[in-house]
């Protein structure tokens, strides 16, 4: 993996959510990269006293998720293996490293 990416992916996660393990039991090191593709569920920001509006956007960026248009977990940027699925990410590593472990 490039080094820009790797510093990247690990800018401000408290944002993006985006973490890495590296496996005590196989060695295999997974970049875990949280995928939200909604609206958050509640809006923060302020509500402007004439118009009534909420202003703002304040709370909404620490969303510890990243929209999928901006996954940097792309085979372009040397991932392989590439997977999304719904779930615990640590409990998908340990699947996965109990198939690497019976290979």
């Amino acid at each position: 993996m490039r080094n820009d990416i790797l510093k990247r992916f690990l800018f401000k996660t408290e944002n993006s959510g985006r973490f890495i393990v590296k496996s005590q039991v196989t060695g295999i090191i997974y970049f875990v990269e949280p995928i939200d593709n909604g609206k958050p569920n509640k809006l923060w920001g302020d509500v402007d006293p004439v118009t009534k509006k909420l202003t703002g956007d304040y709370g909404n960026i620490r969303r510890g998720a990243v929209k999928e248009k901006d996954s940097l977990i792309i085979s372009e940027n040397g991932f392989k293996n590439i997977d999304v699925f719904k779930g615990s990410p640590l409990a998908e590593i340990d699947r996965r490293d109990a198939l690497h472990q019976r290979k």
